[in-house]
């Protein structure tokens, strides 16, 4: 075949040529992440049969298909490696620590990452690493966190804070040499992290810094590996000159355990936190140092160094590099864990959609069979927008991180990028109001489908009990929830001046991303009022966006309004904030997130080439999940006379339950097109073959020794009856 001239038409042999490519390729990569699903006959098939759409399409749609490869091919190899297997019961803490110290010895030592992703360019590589941080956790969460701190997310931080003088300690961590552990949070101080305490003071005599903790509450504690297995610290300490100065806080690589024999080194004091709630394969611990001396090279000195001779100095020459940095450090975290919780929403939902279509219960009198479960409106209500959020939510976490990463790989470079410092605050303020409303969503999601589930749902078998338990660590680590709202309302209502200027090129300006574009107009969109008077004026896309830009412009003015009232009042600005943060801050933070999902979302559906099918049910999505967020967020609606009497209200409950039926039919293949594959999933009531009660029968036959007599049976038995 010639060469195509790219710059002419193609002509209609070329073009017939092209499109059978594209076909061929299309197949192909159908084929590679959407394999096909078992044909069981039975209610789940049923309901596969009428789906409107194909789901292989939708999975495709919803996220990159490169990112499913690099997952599909992951659980793959972790699924023919009985290192990797899943215990039929539950180990004891202590076996739970050494079964995943293992595997995470295993897994680096496997070659699961390639050599030559170390040498690919910033987003390509770390867009890599996030796909298979987010598809270990959906096989082992316990394996994903280890490695993500010990392994992943240590040579992020190694990179972007370090210089080639720290090149050895990259190296040795994928030789599987040493392990490393993030410690920053103290027993005195989590959130607040520039009041931490613990000092490292440059002695220029021997060239070293002296570690100490002063106090217990200075004690660094709940860091993953620091309990048993780290054999090193990337530690976060006050850096202090020799001069008494404090230069706030730098990162040092602290050795903790000397790696073959993993001891504590003299003058370190370490250890295991306990049991917890979940995630007991992971060995967060605590460290005090006792005035333990660090080489001066272990200082991580990207954005500060200290001379041989005691002298700090900056050693950034554009503030770009500097920002490039921070964003690395301060949100790659929060990402990866909206990407792993977005994992766990759609195992939830898959788990409880599944075996609600499976499970039959009651029914019109005089019927034939019972019903599905999925067929009651009350059950649809329940589970449905959950479905709707794990679906818009994966069209967001994948667009935004595309973002995200371009703007830290460009600023890595020195790249003159205009509006760079306003992009970095905006890209901050998503990331702190997306963490937040993505992992608070998945908590109520598993646990409305552990309910929607029965009595099977709480069986450990059935998977949700133990994914709610690990899952809740994600709500306060990497940033408490509500301290992450606080930041994200903090940027927006600083702009509301701008609004009221009516100022569009400035908001344009700090607002490089367009996520404050609706506070363009924002004075003459409050004048807008609820005039529908029947469902189909809130069952579409534009009362939807429409009804969210009034409510950011009145939660923003609201906040700006409250926060000016209280400092009339002779309040200082630490107070005031304090006291509108409950009201006024966390609601216009999560609506925040809410409103960027729903405009990425539209953003794709406005991608050509979607099949029309697939566009439809997707336009239903987004409904149910803009519609779903109106009805919890009535009360400002009314609070700001946007609307009056019980229409709104009314009409906004009738469109949610009419949306809930016209996705029933493709609920099930929607389902398909977010479900992980079995043996990632774990579940017997969410597997794709629909045979619930085969499943059942196995798992209540196969317990070992569940039908023998008690070894304790003496203990609790009758005593034999005197035959006097």
């Amino acid at each position: 075949m010639g060469i195509v001239d790219v710059r002419q038409p193609l002509g209609e042999h070329q073009q017939q040529q092209q499109q059978q490519h594209h076909r061929h390729d299309d197949m192909q990569v159908l084929k590679e992440v959407a394999p096909d699903l078992p044909v069981v006959p039975g209610p789940l098939n049923d309901y596969r049969q009428t789906a409107s759409f194909n789901w292989k399409q939708l999975r495709v749609v919803l996220e990159d298909p490169e990112i499913l490869r690099v997952k599909m091919n992951l659980w793959r190899r972790l699924d023919a490696d009985p290192v990797f297997a899943h215990p039929k019961v539950t180990p004891t803490v202590e076996e739970q620590k050494r079964h995943v110290s293992n595997q995470l010895k295993h897994f680096v030592g496997k070659d699961l990452i390639p050599q030559e992703v170390h040498s690919w360019p910033y987003k390509n590589k770390t867009r890599f690493m996030m796909a298979i941080n987010a598809a270990t956790s959906s096989w082992n969460k316990n394996l994903s966190v280890k490695w993500g701190l010990g392994v992943s997310l240590f040579t992020n931080a190694l990179l972007s804070l370090g210089t080639e003088r720290h090149l050895p300690f990259y190296e040795a961590v994928w030789e599987n040499r040493f392990l490393f552990a993030l410690v920053m949070t103290e027993v005195g101080h989590g959130s607040n992290t520039k009041s931490v305490r613990t000092t490292a003071t440059y002695d220029p005599k021997t060239q070293e810094f002296i570690v100490n903790t002063p106090d217990f509450q200075a004690a660094k504690c709940w860091a993953g590996n620091l309990g048993k297995t780290c054999t090193h610290a990337l530690l976060f300490a006050q850096l202090i000159t020799a001069d008494d100065t404090c230069h706030g806080l730098h990162a040092f690589l602290v050795p903790v355990r000397h790696p073959e024999t993993l001891m504590p080194y003299p003058g370190v004091t370490v250890g295991d936190l306990g049991e917890k709630i979940g995630l007991n394969g992971i060995d967060n611990g605590f460290v005090m140092f006792n005035n333990y001396r660090i080489p001066r090279e272990n200082l991580l000195n990207r954005t500060g160094d200290v001379t041989a001779e005691g002298e700090y100095e900056s050693c950034f020459q554009n503030p770009e590099q500097i920002l490039g940095a921070a964003l690395e450090n301060l949100l790659a975290g929060r990402v990866a864990i909206s990407q792993e919780s977005i994992h766990d929403l759609c195992t939830a939902v898959t788990v409880s959609v599944r075996y609600a279509a499976v499970r039959k219960q009651g029914g019109p009198r005089n019927a034939k069979e019972e019903l599905s479960l999925l067929e009651y409106p009350l059950h649809q209500w329940r589970l449905f927008p959950y479905v709707a959020a794990a679906c818009t939510f994966k069209v967001f976490i994948g667009d935004f991180t595309d973002q995200y990463l371009e703007l830290v790989e460009q600023s890595y470079k020195g790249a003159e990028m205009k509006d760079l410092t306003s992009t970095a605050s905006e890209v901050h303020a998503i990331v702190s109001a997306m963490k937040p409303l993505i992992t608070w969503t998945c908590a109520s999601a598993l646990q409305e489908s552990r309910e929607a589930c029965g009595g099977h749902g709480y069986l450990r078998a059935s998977v949700i009990g133990s994914m709610r338990a690990d899952h809740d660590a994600t709500v306060t680590y990497e940033g408490d929830n509500n301290v992450l709202l606080q930041q994200a309302s903090n940027w927006i209502v600083k702009h509301w001046n701008l609004a009221k200027q009516d100022n569009t090129s400035a908001i344009l300006e700090v607002s490089p991303l367009g996520t404050l574009h609706f506070l363009i107009n924002g004075e003459e969109k409050l004048k807008g009022r609820f005039s529908g008077s029947n469902v189909g004026d809130v069952m579409n896309v534009h009362f939807v966006k429409s009804a969210y830009e009034w409510l950011m412009c009145w939660l923003t003015q609201a906040l700006d309004t409250e926060l000016q009232r209280l400092k009339s009042a002779g309040l200082d600005r630490f107070t005031a904030r304090g006291r509108v943060h409950a009201f006024y801050s966390k609601p216009l933070a999560l609506a925040y997130g809410e409103n960027n999902v729903l405009c990425y979302f539209w953003e794709k559906l406005r991608t050509p080439g979607i099949p029309s099918n697939v566009k439809h049910v997707m336009e239903h999505l987004y409904l149910l999940f803009g519609l779903w967020c109106i009805q919890r967020n009535l009360v400002y609606f009314y609070r700001g006379n946007f609307a009056n009497g019980s229409q709104m209200a009314d009409l906004i409950q009738e469109a949610c339950q009419s949306v809930c039926h016209l996705l029933k039919p493709d609920i099930v293949a929607v389902i398909d097109a977010i479900a992980h594959p079995d043996s990632v999933i774990k579940s017997i009531l969410g597997r794709a073959d629909g045979k619930v009660y085969d499943h059942l029968y196995d798992a209540y036959m196969s317990q070992q020794g569940n039908m023998d007599r008690p070894s304790w049976w003496k203990e609790v038995a009758a005593k034999p009856q005197s035959k006097l």
